[in-house]
């Protein structure tokens, strides 16, 4: 019990910290000590680790005991001086009251502080296994069956296959922190980060009884991350996070006709407005291969050269997204990605989402790279854990 008031007190704490100041400032140490208290009164005790958490415990006492029985105050909160005036120019994400041991986890740093570990008090430490792109099983509906496989390159042309329109799709997405503190070192709040992540996609022809239900396509993408956290104010309340650089490598593992593959550096930057809104962004530049070794010359005028990715906290349980690729030239193509995520059970305890995704465009799959298709997927996924 004690330790979830804490934790609603730090998150009071990030909208109230300023009247907590001035309460805590017309009461002497001694009047606390014996006072009813307020949890305003124990964040303003910031000077002290001790008399902050032994404030807490006594507030905490007072919330589930009678008056009569809550227990004589420790001496150290007796004692106590009121804590310095915080500076009200510090952005709410580092004003954090108590601390706790949930690192990246702890929700009273922001969704992408949490997400990339952006700060000291967000991270979880290197080589712990994370989720990256959601984990998820579906099944989905396309407007057409996939077409022959075609390339540019020589001898890249599948031949005829009796395909379904409907599949089921199975995604796998870990990451893992290799290295933190390259560049900010030993600052007491930022905290740089480079990772490794692996992302996989697999389409099952699970209703083509004709074909014995076989694994049509399997899209691999290993890929190095490194991320540098930035908080710099942007007109309308909007914050950008982090920035960071990338290198990709994404392949299918056919052989020819149905070999596909491609490397890709990266830039990348997000900007969040509160807990409601996040807006994450890539433009890349792919690596040059010879012609010998091309499986797919065109590729980046099909799937694209940059994408943008905005997600909005409709509220509690209910996340919406939508994701634009576009390759950056006249043509305009490219590809848009709607998602709506609802979770399952509590969502601060449960990581499970029932996830609808609407997907249309080019690049649904490696090997159907250059040809565009609406695809319709419904199913559960396992978001960043």
């Amino acid at each position: 019990m004690t330790s979830n008031i804490r934790t609603l007190a730090a998150l009071l704490a990030l909208f109230g910290f300023a009247g907590a100041k001035a309460q805590a400032a017309d009461k002497p140490p001694s009047q606390l000590a014996s006072a009813q208290l307020t949890w305003q009164q124990c964040s303003a005790l910031g000077a002290s680790n001790d008399a902050r958490l032994a404030c807490y415990d006594r507030w905490a006492q007072q919330q589930t005991l009678p008056p009569t029985s809550v227990p004589t105050a420790p001496p150290v909160l007796a004692t106590t001086q009121p804590a310095t005036p915080v500076d009200a120019s510090i952005p709410a994400t580092r004003v954090v009251s108590v601390s706790t041991e949930e690192g990246c986890r702890d929700r009273q740093y922001s969704e992408l502080s949490r997400f990339w570990e952006l700060e000291n008090g967000s991270d979880c430490g290197t080589f712990v296994f994370r989720g990256y792109r959601p984990i998820n099983v579906s099944f989905s509906a396309a407007s057409d069956k996939p077409e022959i496989p075609t390339s540019p390159a020589e001898g890249h042309t599948g031949t005829a296959t009796a395909y379904q329109a409907n599949e089921m799709r199975i995604g796998v997405s870990i990451r893992t922190k290799l290295a933190q503190g390259l560049l900010t070192q030993n600052d007491p709040q930022k905290k740089d980060s480079l990772w490794f992540g692996y992302s996989q996609q697999s389409t099952w022809q699970i209703f083509n009884s004709e074909l014995s239900r076989p694994f049509r396509t399997t899209d691999h993408e290993p890929e190095l991350m490194y991320v540098y956290p930035t908080d710099f104010a942007l007109p309308g309340g909007w914050r950008w996070r982090y920035a960071g650089l990338g290198l990709v490598h994404n392949s299918n593992g056919q052989s020819l006709p149905l070999s596909r593959s491609w490397n890709r550096t990266y830039l990348m930057g997000g900007m969040e407005l509160d807990d409601r809104f996040t807006v994450t962004g890539r433009i890349w530049k792919r690596i040059n291969e010879s012609a010998q070794s091309d499986d797919n010359p065109d590729i980046e005028n099909f799937v694209g050269r940059a994408e943008i990715t905005g997600r909005w906290n409709l509220n509690r349980d209910n996340t919406l997204g939508v994701t634009v690729r576009n390759n950056l030239r006249d043509s305009g193509r490219g590809s848009v990605r709607f998602e709506w995520l609802k979770a399952i059970g509590d969502p601060t305890r449960s990581n499970l989402r029932f996830h609808t995704q609407l997907f249309h465009g080019y690049g649904d799959t490696l090997v159907d790279y250059n040809r565009k298709r609406t695809v319709l997927s419904i199913g559960l996924s396992l978001v960043d854990f």
